[in-house]
């Protein structure tokens, strides 16, 4: 049975107005260990996400409600994204891997060196309108067992963002100078990349320019976590910025200002929007995964361009 709790917005400043939904918060599941990662699936109607350290991904049938196991072992997943075919794409923290899930259920490993290195261990991942795949690599998979396997890093400790390009299996470093990056999101038009550094004092979100050619420019800091530390990001259509932090989910205007927040009762770690219409909003929080419906939409991002 569905478990629900009230609804807390927390609204800071006037432009917040308009941005709240439900009157309470279902609890879809619980029970994992650290829940991440989530990415709902238009076609099927369904949500998968990670369960770090108990190595495994799991589904939610929005049709009946069931929960079950997605994979397992899933290479301690982290994050997960969709692409632009329908296809999951997936950090895979343990095996220090990015993986797509093909249509048929076969996994293609799309990166897992750059330089004849092998990554540290992948963390979060967006795709652009181009196809091409954006990650964070930072070092958290190998500094223990918990949620991967110890290891030496071979990058020599070095936590980079990286670009694919998957149709040419090129992998370029497009930010070099982060503490512990992690979540990330395009702004609507897919100008503007976010970027969270967890472990920067305080935590906080930059902002970059993207470039036609996919290049980054600028970085600075766009917001300021004042609940522990951000985890993943994500933009509505407004070009708001919801970023996962201790207390819930926080909300910042374009221009970097706290507007508001959804508080929840366990530390949140990522969100995404999902739904026909992108107004229901999905966040993974300690060992639950929580939902509700909004009165806004996340962001339309474009399609790529015919060929």
């Amino acid at each position: 049975m569905v478990e629900t709790i009230p609804a807390e917005f927390q609204a800071l400043d006037e432009r917040f107005s308009g941005c709240d939904g439900d009157f309470v918060v279902e609890r879809l599941h619980t029970g994992a260990r650290k829940s991440e990662g989530p990415a709902y699936f238009p076609a099927g109607r369904y949500l998968v996400w990670s369960d770090i350290p108990n190595d495994r991904l799991l589904r939610w049938d929005e049709t009946t409600g069931a929960v079950g196991v997605f994979r397992h072992a899933s290479g301690y997943a982290n994050g997960n994204t969709v692409d632009r075919q329908g296809r999951l794409v997936t950090c895979e923290q343990g095996n220090r891997r990015v993986t797509r899930t093909e249509h048929d259920g076969t996994l293609t490993v799309l990166a897992d060196r750059y330089d004849g290195r092998r990554l540290n261990s992948p963390n979060d991942v967006v795709v652009r309108a181009d196809g091409t795949i954006w990650f964070t690599d930072p070092i958290y998979g190998i500094a223990g067992d918990y949620e991967g396997h110890r290891a030496e890093s071979e990058l020599g400790g070095d936590c980079y963002v990286f670009r694919l390009d998957p149709a040419t299996g090129d992998l370029r470093v497009v930010a070099d100078d982060f503490c512990r990056p992690n979540g990330l999101a395009f702004s609507p038009d897919e100008r503007r990349l976010y970027i969270a550094d967890t472990r920067q004092e305080p935590s906080h979100i930059r902002v970059f320019d993207v470039t036609a050619d996919g290049r980054l420019h600028g970085g600075d800091i766009f917001a300021t976590c004042n609940a522990g530390r951000f985890d993943g990001v994500r933009v509505d259509a407004a070009g708001r910025v919801w970023a996962a932090a201790w207390d819930g989910v926080h909300c910042f205007a374009t221009d970097g200002t706290l507007l508001g927040k959804l508080l929840l009762p366990e530390p949140a770690a990522n969100l995404t929007f999902g739904g026909p219409k992108l107004n229901h909003l999905f966040i993974t929080a300690g060992a639950s995964v929580y939902t509700l419906r909004v009165t806004f939409n996340g962001a339309h991002y474009p399609q790529p361009a015919p060929a």
